[in-house]
């Protein structure tokens, strides 16, 4: 028998910020909640309060203020043109429509209500390369990032007026789904740390993650196979509990996975600065200004590599690559102007909240993020040569050899359009970094044409960027009311999904691609739209 036995109207497997609104709404409403979260209590909130707070919104207050207008009907178009939907996505394209018509309720309004904050400047990332991503700036950055947005949900909990009706037991792992009379009535699973076995009655709902994290294992097994062979080296930006294992659990009892090989990598990751975790990655916002080299020295394209406009597209091209990494060559002035992190960890102003220090990083640069990274990170070499580079970075990789030659005249090359000024530009990144400057908010975090071996922007700098594991696209199929649906589309009764293990919705809400930022916005919008269900 086992140890201990929960009971509660409602059981969240996961405390992520999908389980955590799902348990803010399920409260509204009166109901019993028991959250069973797997890690320690400062971790409460998962991956999302490791992130970096931006959330894809449509037609805000900010936008509205700012001059944009954006409507549902463009962002749907934008978001079908990205997504690339399949035959049979029926309920992916159902969720993609209520997202973006329900967003600033359903989030934006949430959110503000719970004391989030966003910057005034609305950020424009995912343009789309040749397809067309973002028409307009709609990635609202919460003020305190992720960590921020999970802060203020989590105070709004302690703060709620039925609290009592919350418990939230930790260190516990689900494994089981527990059926009887053909719907689910709970689940079992065992301690982290003691393996003592528990019970748990009650309609379940799993907001356990994806397939993204723990080994890789599943990565790897579901790699998209357009795209050859996984790279040898993949590093691990998810969660360590998103391993799948309420997946297979959900599909034991005949719930239907979709799409899992549908992920959502980034293309700039390294390796996390004295991690204890194996492959642990560390996502950069990669610097646009940088030229992105494969192995052996030899910028990427046609066309060039560019952040803001197609990641799955770079990571398709860097996956052809040799050794299936690549290079990205920059200097100190790019670096403080233009390198972040996708997480707020290293971006310590958004996080704490320093607003004259943000202001003074988006003057003058960010040294102390850029010193930092250099100090601390193994894939990062400086120096005041492109041959010295060259050696450095053949130092670092010793799998692939960079060609200083090859290196010095990709370079050399690039410099010399710059010098020959705007009115001659035909290279395809320097045309979009004018075009990037033509929008207020990229132009304050945007070097003006800055060449790269320029002695006055010295030291050189090469980031050694692998492939990193996010998110994972596909997952659990629902309904537009989160509940599983079998393989034959009915809905298993007492059993719901949301959040990244839900796909985001439906079992696949982006397609093949994100326009970024619907990641948390989805867990919002999933976990709410399920506590209306569950509690009628």
């Amino acid at each position: 028998m086992p140890n201990r036995d929960y009971k509660a109207d409602v059981i969240i497997a996961g405390g992520g910020l999908a389980g955590l609104a799902t348990a803010f709404e399920l409260l509204d409403r009166g109901l019993q909640v028991l959250i069973l979260e797997r890690d320690k209590p400062e971790k409460l909130g998962g991956l999302a309060k490791e992130s970096f707070g931006g959330i894809l919104m449509v037609d805000t207050p900010l936008q509205r203020k700012a001059g944009i207008r954006d409507t549902p009907a463009l962002a749907l178009a934008d978001w079908h043109s990205y997504a690339e939907f399949e035959p049979g996505d029926d309920w992916p394209r159902q969720w993609a429509e209520t997202y973006v018509h329900t967003s600033r309720e359903m989030i934006y309004d949430w959110l503000s209500a719970r004391k989030v904050r966003f910057l005034p400047v609305v950020n424009w990332p995912e343009r789309g390369m040749y397809r067309r991503g973002n028409s307009l700036p709609r990635w609202h950055i919460a003020w305190g990032t992720g960590f921020g947005i999970i802060e203020a949900v989590l105070m709004g909990l302690e703060r709620h007026p039925r609290r009592k009706n919350l418990t939230i037991h930790y260190h516990h792992r689900v494994e089981e789904l527990i059926r009887s009379n053909g719907a689910v009535s709970g689940c079992a699973g065992r301690l982290e740390d003691s393996g003592e076995p528990f019970t748990a009655s009650g309609t379940v709902v799993v907001a356990a993650g994806g397939i993204c994290g723990g080994d890789l294992r599943k990565v790897r097994q579901h790699w998209f196979r357009e795209w050859g062979d996984p790279p040898p080296v993949i590093l691990n930006g998810s969660h360590i509990f998103a391993d799948g294992l309420l997946h297979d659990q959900v599909e034991a009892i005949g719930g239907n996975l979709t799409h899992l090989d549908k992920h959502w990598h980034y293309a700039a990751g390294i390796h996390y600065p004295n991690s204890p975790r194996p492959n642990h990655g560390l996502s950069l916002v990669p610097p646009r200004s940088a030229l992105w080299m494969n192995a052996h020295g030899q910028r990427i394209g046609p066309p060039p590599l560019v952040g803001y406009t197609d990641t799955r597209y770079l990571v398709e091209q860097i996956c052809r690559q040799p050794g299936q990494f690549s290079w990205q060559i920059l200097n100190w002035k790019i670096a403080i102007k233009e390198l972040a992190v996708s997480g707020c960890d290293y971006m310590t102003a958004f996080r704490e909240k320093k607003k004259l220090r943000m202001l003074k990083e988006l003057l003058f640069g960010n040294k102390e993020l850029a010193g930092r990274l250099i100090r601390e990170a193994k894939d990062i070499v400086t120096a005041d040569s492109v041959q010295e580079l060259a050696a450095k970075m053949n130092a670092l990789e010793t799998g692939h050899r960079v060609d200083p030659e090859l290196l010095e005249a990709e370079i050399a090359s690039y410099d010399a359009e710059i010098a020959r000024g705007p009115a001659y530009f035909v290279d395809e990144q320097l045309r979009r970094l004018m075009n990037f400057r033509t929008y207020r908010g990229d132009r304050l975090r945007l070097c003006k044409y800055q060449a790269i071996n320029d002695s006055n922007a010295r030291p050189l700098i090469a980031i050694r960027e692998f492939i990193l594991s996010r998110k994972s696209l596909g997952g659990i199929q629902t309904d537009l009311q989160c509940r599983v649906l079998d393989r034959q589309g009915a809905p298993i009764p007492g059993l719901y999904a949301v959040g990244e293990a839900a796909g985001f919705g439906g079992g696949g809400i982006h397609g093949r691609r994100s326009l970024e930022g619907s990641f948390l916005g989805s867990c919002v919008l999933t976990g709410r739209r399920a506590a209306r269900a569950i509690a009628g």
